[in-house]
């Protein structure tokens, strides 16, 4: 049973390793780096991270058993292996969806369950409306929908809970630029010098870091500004915020009859300040058949031991038995 967790390796699966690995051509500038592990003969289920720009790592196999799942994950253009690190151009959503289609039919994979937070959750709703065909259910955390008051929120209305931060962040650009933090650093996010963009790349991200969890945790928001996370999650957050995901207004919520036959679990934190809860609630009553899990305890990171913990329980409770679902 697990219940008060207060560390992930109550929660997690162990450690395991791919089983394949791979690089994915997808056009003449951008390769995707892939990788599988688990039970080649298992529900098959694609991993896809946040960000954008934030790239999978080894922990993020472990919300899967692996005698279960046939476990897939994908850095997405521009994010953790697949290079160029940072790069927005030829980086757009429905490109990032034709990824995912290319690589579920390089391994052969009819149908899989889709697992996605944060931003991850946004390109998971987008997926899925695209191809509800290929999909055997949703398992979604940290719900963005990409409104304009949720950009405004995190430009600005994060202050409210972390203040000092957002002063770090805001100061990285001149006191006249402030009235617009996205024009700002999108301009120098999108400069092609390095001696430009990589400062305000690692501003950007070590601000998101700062504010991950309920508790922050100092080692997280450092490695938030290492070159390796930052190039990515600065650069492609801008470019995403900036183009409003390519998404029409309104556009996941709008598309949800379309994958409402589909099984879902929502699993958000109560005092996610990235990703306030009240989008959560939004998608599930869009989506009556969606169960939504408010973790009493947690911020946004899917790594608070509360969050995982439920994550974990909706994927050990996945079937295909009987049409598919999440049993009790």
């Amino acid at each position: 049973m697990r219940t008060a967790p207060t560390s992930l390796d109550q929660v997690l699966y162990p450690p395991i390793e791919p089983n394949r690995t791979g690089r994915l051509a997808v056009d003449d500038l951008h390769t995707l780096h892939w990788e599988s592990c688990g039970n080649p003969a298992g529900i098959p289920v694609i991993f896809i991270h946040g960000g954008p720009g934030a790239g999978t790592s080894p922990k993020s196999r472990r919300f899967f058993d692996p005698a279960k799942y046939h476990i897939v994950l994908l850095d997405q253009r521009g994010a953790g292996l697949s290079t160029p690190l940072g790069e927005c151009g030829e980086n757009t959503t429905p490109l990032l969806i034709a990824d995912l289609e290319r690589l579920r039919e390089l391994l052969g994979i009819e149908r899989w369950l889709v697992f996605g937070g944060s931003w991850g959750s946004t390109l998971s709703l987008a997926y899925a409306q695209a191809h509800p065909e290929r999909c055997l259910g949703l398992v979604l955390r940290g719900i963005w929908l990409v409104s304009d008051e949720e950009i405004d929120w995190w430009l600005y209305g994060m202050r409210q809970f972390f203040p000092k931060e957002w002063e770090a962040f805001a100061q990285q650009v001149p006191e006249d630029e402030r009235g617009d933090l996205l024009a700002a650093y999108h301009r120098r996010l999108a400069n092609d010098d390095p001696a430009v963009h990589t400062p305000a790349a690692r501003a950007w991200s070590r601000y998101e870091g700062s504010c991950l969890q309920l508790i922050p945790d100092p080692v997280t928001v450092d490695s938030f500004g290492e070159d390796a996370i930052a190039l990515g999650v600065g650069r492609l957050e801008a470019h995403y915020f900036h183009h409003r995901a390519f998404l029409q207004p309104g556009q996941l919520l709008a598309g949800v009859p379309k994958i409402a036959h589909l099984p879902c679990v929502i699993v958000h934190g109560r005092y996610d300040v990235i990703c306030p809860v009240r989008y959560a609630f939004g998608l599930a009553d869009a989506w009556p058949s969606a169960k939504l899990v408010v973790v009493p305890d947690a911020g946004h990171s899917s790594y608070e031991p509360g969050i995982a913990a439920e994550l974990v329980k909706a994927t050990d409770a996945f079937t295909l038995e009987d049409g598919g679902g999440f049993v009790a």
